[in-house]
């Protein structure tokens, strides 16, 4: 194996740019965490270590050590032995998911333009690459990978601050079999930010899909689907941006459809995407205009061809748009809209059939690669960065809400839990303080004493059936009622300011309310079950007569029930961290800001105090004595005595130092991680000749099966053949006809060691006389 020392990513020479973990820093401050992220940027070095958690840093450029020299290179190796890089802590994970038998996943951090979802991508690369597996295999590793495209092209969108922003949260799990071969995974996705579908801010796009198709369609199909260039449609020309610096839409839009055939939609549903996605354009091109109190749609010529594409009746789809049907308790009446509310039903379409087609697809790759039983998995979260703008909304808020409730696992599993371990277990140790974000998470997310401002939201929306008008004034003041005086919220005057780990965030009330309810009338749909298209009406299947009456589910519902599922599902895996740093906003390599550092709000320097003063590795005794039992006699196959004896046996035998371990109650601790990997070196050299013995019994085997072959070869050879001795063909070889064993007086010629492999009496014949004697000889 290669060592750190003797490698290099872009020469043979040794080049040592600060320290690759930063444990090892001289001073631990804020700066001289972010002098030796710096450094290493700027040397191309963008991975770095703390502990067993990686710091990466955005290069914003292709780098040189993602080959399949790299891969080979890190597969099987301990993290000191190699600079740190993502498939370290990649081949980490599978490492001790087939040792542990326990399902791991890795938490991808970092503000929005980090490099989050590239990080997700290199993972899954790798495991792919590293495991083994047939037809079946290879099949479900291909699925695996084209995943990525197909939903970073309904999923991604060019902001202002990444060009390729997730806009929705992805849980991959990657299911396993117990010989460690991916046969299997899972997907759930989490708040797509349906409002990208209708508006943009300047400079930034709608979701990929819709550039892709537009340039990368054919005649036939830009014909069929009546597709215009990007400024024609009022849902991307809001924004006045169209391409984005470094992306070939028209290519990505092949890999998209590739990725659609790989995954095994068929060609019929690949249509019927298209048409959606295209649908929703034209629907987006319909306005209003005031007749009277009510609104109408200004060009009922643009009705035509979205209703085409949606399979509905234009005149259906126009009152549906105008006019909204109230259900009393003995009657229903049809009640017109004006050109507000018409624009708000409109867009309340668009954003729902966008939503459900994209759940669609995750349904469909989930039903493509998942297993009926679950064995081990390896999950990935690439989620949405924390996001922090000019002006923060709704969409904001719960982004940044689930980038909290991330940020609380990552406390609670190596800060709070670690040093609360450590008490448990009765280990020396001198408690480290941190920030807990724990008080921020409750004030999002309380239901009462005091109720949080998810809670407060939510009641407003159930008390205020109106359109918004009041609605979010009266927010504003219930929040300063109910949370006014908390320390980590303020008002001011368009909205409130809530002090997150990340920093003091804005947000906007305007539209809160609005986004919150996130009502799709029962009009629509059942506007959308008329539509002539199986495919469409699948993605409606709501039985709206036998619909239970009650108070609606909400966004902020919703996302907080998504959150704390994923928290516990992440909790139940051996967790790794990833955490990803934005070193500017110009997008360009080699260009570090000295105010765009992400190093206090992530915690990294409690991150490193605790692992300075921590332990490298734990496990518990019998899990201890199950991989190490075979290093001694004593310990193999079964220990007799006490497991925490055995395993300071084990520790012994291997002439650990005592100040890199100590024992707790039920665990053995390690403090470096060069300690550990003694014990590993050792356990190979055990297999190595345990490799040994089975490789001589079965060469020994494999000769002896070869000279009984021989031998009836020969036998067969010379039958019927033979005149002299007939009987000799099939008689063993004995070797000592003259019996030395019974015979002493013949024994004193020979040494002591010596042995015969022959003995028998021979005649020997000079030219003078003959002499009659026995002979022995060791051939």
């Amino acid at each position: 194996m290669t060592s750190k020392l003797n490698y290099h990513w872009q020469s043979q020479n040794v080049k040592q740019s600060g320290v690759d973990d930063m444990v090892l820093l001289s001073k631990i401050t804020e700066d001289a965490i972010v002098e030796n992220l710096k450094k290493r940027y700027m040397d191309d070095y963008i991975f770095t270590y703390i502990g067993s958690v990686l710091i990466s840093v955005n290069p914003f450029k292709q780098m040189p050590y993602f080959t399949d020299r790299e891969i080979e290179l890190y597969q099987g190796a301990a993290q000191y032995e190699n600079p740190p890089h993502i498939y370290a802590l990649s081949d980490n994970m599978y490492r001790n998911m087939m040792i542990d038998a326990e399902n791991q996943c890795v938490i991808i951090s970092g503000e929005s333009g980090a490099g989050k979802t590239v990080a997700a991508k290199y993972i899954m690369g790798y495991i792919s690459k590293v495991s083994g597996g047939g037809s079946k295999v290879q099949h479900v590793k291909d699925i695996i990978l084209q995943s990525n495209p197909l939903l970073e092209a309904f999923g991604n969108a060019k902001t202002v601050r990444n060009n390729n922003s997730s806009r929705f949260g992805k849980y991959f799990e990657i299911q396993f079999s117990r010989g460690g071969e991916p046969d299997g995974g899972k997907i759930s996705n989490f708040l797509l930010e349906k409002s990208r579908v209708v508006s943009q801010n300047e400079n930034e796009r709608n979701f990929h899909i819709y550039y892709q198709m537009i340039e990368g369609a054919n005649a036939q199909q830009k014909e069929g689907l009546g597709l215009m260039t990007p400024d024609y449609y009022y849902y991307l020309n809001q924004s006045g941006t169209y391409k984005v610096d470094g992306t070939n839409d028209s290519k990505d839009f092949q890999e998209t459809m590739e990725a659609m055939q790989v995954i095994g939609i068929p060609g019929d549903d690949q249509t019927q995407v298209l048409q959606i996605v295209a649908g929703i354009l034209h629907l987006g091109n319909i306005s209003f205009i005031e007749a009277g109190n009510y609104g109408q749609v200004e060009s009922t010529d643009l009705l035509a061809f979205p209703a085409y594409l949606l399979g509905v009746d234009p005149n259906r789809l126009q009152d549906k748009l105008t006019s909204r049907k109230w259900s009393g308790k003995n009657e229903s009446i049809n009640v017109t809209l004006n050109t507000e509310q018409a624009t708000y039903t409109r867009d309340a379409l668009a954003k729902a059939l966008y939503a459900r087609l994209f759940d669609y697809l995750v349904e469909a790759i989930n039903k493509a690669i998942q297993k009926p039983y679950e064995e081990f998995s390896i999950g990935v979260l690439d989620i949405y960065g924390f996001e922090i703008f000019q002006k923060n909304g709704f969409e904001q808020f719960c982004i940044n809400f689930v980038n909290e409730k991330l940020q609380q696992i990552f406390i609670e599993l190596t800060l709070k839990a670690e040093q609360e371990e450590y008490v448990q277990e009765g280990i020396k140790w001198t408690p480290i303080e941190y920030f807990n974000n724990k008080i921020v998470c409750d004030l999002i997310e309380n239901k009462l004493n005091p109720p949080g401002v998810m809670s407060v939201l939510d009641d407003v929306c159930a008390t205020l059936h109106a359109k918004g008008e009041g609605a979010d004034g009266t927010l504003l003041q219930k929040l300063q009622a109910a949370v006014g005086t908390h320390e980590h919220f303020n008002n001011w005057n368009s909205g409130f300011v809530i002090h997150h780990y990340a920093g003091k965030v804005s947000y906007d009330i305007n539209g809160f309310c609005e986004r919150n309810r996130d009502v799709l009338f029962p009009d629509l749909i059942e506007l959308m079950q008329s539509s002539e298209y199986n495919f469409i009406r699948s993605l409606f299947p709501e039985n709206l007569n036998n619909e239970k009456k009650g108070r609606p589910t909400t966004a902020s519902s919703k996302i907080k029930k998504q959150a704390n599922d994923l928290v516990n599902t992440l909790m139940k895996c051996t967790p790794h961290y990833i955490r990803c740093l934005k070193p500017n906003e110009t997008k360009r390599p080699k260009d570090w800001e000295e105010s765009r550092h992400q190093v206090e709000y992530l915690g990294l320097r409690e991150n490193i105090r605790v692992r300075r003063a921590g332990y490298a590795y734990r496990r518990v005794f019998n899990k201890f004595m199950m991989r190490y039992a075979i290093l001694t006699a004593e310990t193999w196959p079964c220990w007799r005595g006490p497991e925490q004896q055995g395993v300071l046996h084990l520790l012994r035998s291997v002439n650990m130092d005592n100040d890199q371990y100590q024992m707790g109650r039920t665990k053995v601790f390690v403090k470096n991680p060069e300690s550990l990997f003694l014990l590993e070196e050792m356990r190979e050299r055990k297999f190595d000749t345990f490799a040994r013995i089975i490789q001589k019994s079965w060469r020994r085997y494999i000769a002896r099966k070869k000279y009984e072959q021989m031998r009836e070869e020969a036998s067969d050879i010379l039958y019927n053949s033979k005149e002299r001795r007939k009987n000799s063909i099939n008689r063993n070889f004995v070797g000592d006809y003259l019996g030395l064993e019974q015979r002493p007086e013949l024994r004193q010629f020979l040494t002591k060691r010596e042995r015969i492999d022959f003995a028998d009496s021979v005649n020997k014949y000079d030219r003078r006389f003959k002499v009659k004697f026995h002979e022995a000889s060791n051939i």
